[in-house]
């Protein structure tokens, strides 16, 4: 086998363009030159002139909505104004295009129904390309048509490009994928400059009371607790100290939802039966779309569930509403809080985005063979004398450990031992015992890394 040149193992410098927007040679380098490039569709609208009047006071109150498939977005409105100017600015995900024609229409705002006044489209096919460091295509003047494509009164200004992530109007763009909020303002504060980024709800569930359970065994005091499922998620209160047909928790459950809320929340309780058995007495599907949302400190109201209980009849499972238990909780959507989308004790920015850059198994078994050995060094330390006075504890530990086994039988130093490991949880402690502690300070190769 021929071995490669030592030149491809000395060191080499690199001067590679990281961004920071620099023009090298006729390139134009910024950060999104790292990642992968995406496709969007960008719809320009600036502004419009001489629309026809709608009302009867002989004004209008026109806005745009740019439709492209099943996604539509639209400029806000201006009152009376024949001469609007909006300049904003609309993208597609290219991924996501399902039609080849862009419709640009001018509507007229009403009570009941909006008045259409006219219409651009353009073919997808001869739309131009844009790519930085490219100049920014010039909006043109287009004249609107009717629903026959003939000429009607009124001018549209806009400008329809493709482009990618690295283009300057991305920032500040409509994005038919973002997540839908109240206020268009704040749509960019919320929306990933390279991925989407779902907006995240903290989803309070407070379980207060439960009413009139019908438990099988009607002879013994049920053990009662409530389920709740939301995705992959499944938190459960305590069992019920008030062990009665009215049990009460007065418990939080706190889950993390993500809009546009298509998983409802199912709640179920159910009765402990044996240790490893449990009873369904109710259940419930709560619509998170129906939610009420608290932005404050105000507290939301109250409300009641019916708890529905399936019985098996001839193998079919069938609904039964004789008599409706009843569930008490308090349920909101916390909007005061700013949701991370990872635990904050880990970032997956420190994990490479290619996988084969990840780290193998064979990896995380070194890892844990490095930790015996440093265990083993440690004992190791406890024997060499390196620190004189970790040793000396340790033969004098040795030698009373020695004359205490000598004179006590095995049996009792065994069963005091077991007492030890099976004491109760009121007399452990949460920190280290002292000679774990002790063991756990010993010097180590480690160490020498720090």
């Amino acid at each position: 086998m021929q071995r490669p040149p030592p030149e491809d193992f000395a060191l080499k410098e690199t001067k590679p363009h990281l961004g920071g927007g620099r023009i090298s040679g006729d390139k134009l380098t910024s950060t999104y030159d790292l990642v992968e490039q995406m496709q969007y569709l960008y719809v320009r609208v600036v502004k419009a002139k001489d629309l026809p009047a709608k009302d009867v006071t002989g004004s209008c109150d026109p806005y745009v909505e740019v439709k492209l498939g099943n996604y539509k977005g639209a400029t806000r409105h201006f009152e009376k104004k024949s001469n609007p100017e909006w300049n904003q600015v609309f993208a597609f995900s290219k991924d996501r295009i399902q039609a080849t024609v862009l419709e640009v229409i001018v509507k007229d705002k009403d009570l009941m129904k909006d008045d259409f006044m006219g219409r651009v489209s353009f073919d997808l096919n001869e739309v131009p390309k844009r790519v930085p460091p490219d100049s920014p295509l010039a909006p043109q003047w287009y004249r609107l048509e009717d629903h026959k494509g003939n000429k009607a009164r009124g001018e549209l200004m806009l400008a329809v490009w493709m482009g990618t992530q690295a283009d300057e109007a991305f920032p500040e763009a409509w994005h038919s994928d973002a997540a839908t909020i109240s206020g268009a303002d704040s749509l960019a504060n919320i929306r990933s400059k390279v991925y989407l980024s779902p907006k995240l709800w903290y989803l309070r569930v407070n379980v207060i009371e439960a009413q009139d359970l019908i438990p099988s065994d009607k002879g013994r005091y049920p053990e009662v607790y409530v389920k709740a499922i939301l995705g992959n998620q499944a938190l459960r209160t305590r069992i019920s100290p008030s062990r009665s047909i009215n049990p009460m928790w007065n418990e939080d459950l706190m889950f993390v939802a993500s809009e546009p809320f298509e998983e409802p929340l199912i709640l179920s309780v159910e009765d402990r039966i044996a240790p490893n058995k449990d009873e369904i007495l109710g259940r419930c599907a709560i619509p998170l779309q129906y939610v009420p949302r608290r932005y404050d400190h105000k507290p939301v109201n109250t409300s009641w569930h019916n708890l529905e209980k399936h019985v098996i009849v001839e193998g079919e499972k069938k609904k039964e509403i004789k008599f409706a238990s009843r569930i008490h909780m308090r349920i909101c959507l916390e909007g005061g809080y700013h949701v991370l989308d990872e635990s904050t004790h880990y970032s997956s920015d420190l994990r490479p985005t290619a996988k084969p850059l990840w780290k193998s198994s064979i990896g995380i078994l070194e890892t844990v063979v490095g930790d015996l050995a440093t265990q083993g060094e440690r004992l190791q330390s406890l024997l060499s004398w390196r620190d004189p006075r970790a040793t000396a504890l340790f033969v004098l530990f040795c030698l009373i450990a020695a004359i205490v086994l000598y004179v006590t039988p095995f049996q009792v130093v065994a069963l005091l031992a077991g007492f030890y490991v099976l004491r109760h949880p009121r007399f452990r402690h949460k920190l280290p015992s002292v000679p774990l502690n002790f063991f756990r300070r010993l010097p180590a190769r480690t160490d020498c890394m720090l």
